[in-house]
């Protein structure tokens, strides 16, 4: 898979949604950075890789902007699904991303 460049995209957003687009725009300046703290989190990982709770957890960032993160990450090609699931906090199930080997 060819990776594109992890500072490349704007944040995306619904089209329905008149605030999902302003949360998109009001944000733009700074996913970029946000990107690269969720993907050096699970770069740092390793193999072991990390779960949406455990990067919103050490990064300290809510998941309404962690994941919008992560699925930015995995749609450009830089983290993928281990194909492992772990418990959160919670006690549910949640899948664990790794980085994408080249």
């Amino acid at each position: 898979m060819k990776q594109s460049n992890l500072f490349d995209p704007p944040p995306k957003y619904q089209a329905h949604s008149v605030t999902s687009k302003e949360a998109a725009a009001a944000i733009e300046m700074t996913a970029k950075t946000l990107r690269s703290y969720v993907y050096r989190y699970i770069v740092n990982a390793g193999k072991h890789g990390a779960t949406d709770d455990q990067i919103q957890a050490a990064l300290r960032m809510e998941g309404s902007t962690e994941r919008p993160r992560r699925v930015e990450l995995q749609e450009l090609g830089w983290i993928r699904d281990s194909g492992q699931v772990r418990k959160t906090r919670k006690g549910r199930n949640a899948t664990v991303w790794i980085a994408h080997e080249n």
